[in-house]
C-alpha cells in the first residue's frame, strides 16, 4: 500500500506548506520542491523495475533495444519536463513553466525522429512502386 504512504506524506507536507506559506513563503516553496523530489526518489525503484521488465520483453520479442531505449528516453523527458514545469508554476512563474514544457516537446520530437523514420520506411516498403 505504497500509495497510502505517498498520499499521507503529501498531505502532511501540504498542511505544513499551508502553515509556512503565510510566514515564510520561500520555505514553503522549498518544502514543496523537496516533497516532490522525495516522492520521485521513492518511486525510482518502481521505475527501474518497469524498465527492466520492458527490456526483457523487448529482448524476448526480438525488438531492437535502441527503439525501446529511445521510447524510454522520450518518456523520461516528458516526466522531467512536467515535474520542472510544475515546480516552476508553484513558484508563480507560469511563463517559464510554459517554456520548460515547450523545450520538453521539442526534445521529444527530436528524439522521435529515428522511430518516425523507421515507420515511414516500413510503410514505404509495403507500397508497390
Amino acid at each position: 500500500m505504497e500509495i497510502i504512504q505517498i498520499v499521507g506524506f503529501g498531505l502532511i507536507a501540504t498542511i505544513l506548506i499551508l502553515i509556512l506559506k503565510e510566514q515564510k513563503p520561500i520555505f514553503a516553496f522549498m518544502l514543496a520542491t523537496i516533497t516532490g523530489l522525495m516522492i520521485f526518489l521513492f518511486l525510482i525503484g518502481k521505475i527501474a523495475e518497469v524498465i527492466s521488465l520492458l527490456e526483457r520483453l523487448a529482448t524476448e520479442g526480438g525488438i531492437n533495444l535502441i527503439y525501446l531505449k529511445t521510447i524510454l528516453k522520450i518518456i523520461g523527458i516528458a516526466y522531467i519536463a512536467e515535474f520542472g514545469a510544475q515546480i516552476t508554476r508553484d513558484a508563480g512563474q507560469g511563463a517559464i513553466a510554459s517554456k520548460i514544457e515547450l523545450a520538453g516537446k521539442i526534445l521529444i520530437m527530436v528524439m522521435a525522429i529515428p522511430i518516425i523514420t523507421v515507420i515511414i520506411e516500413t510503410v514505404m516498403n509495403f507500397i508497390p512502386t
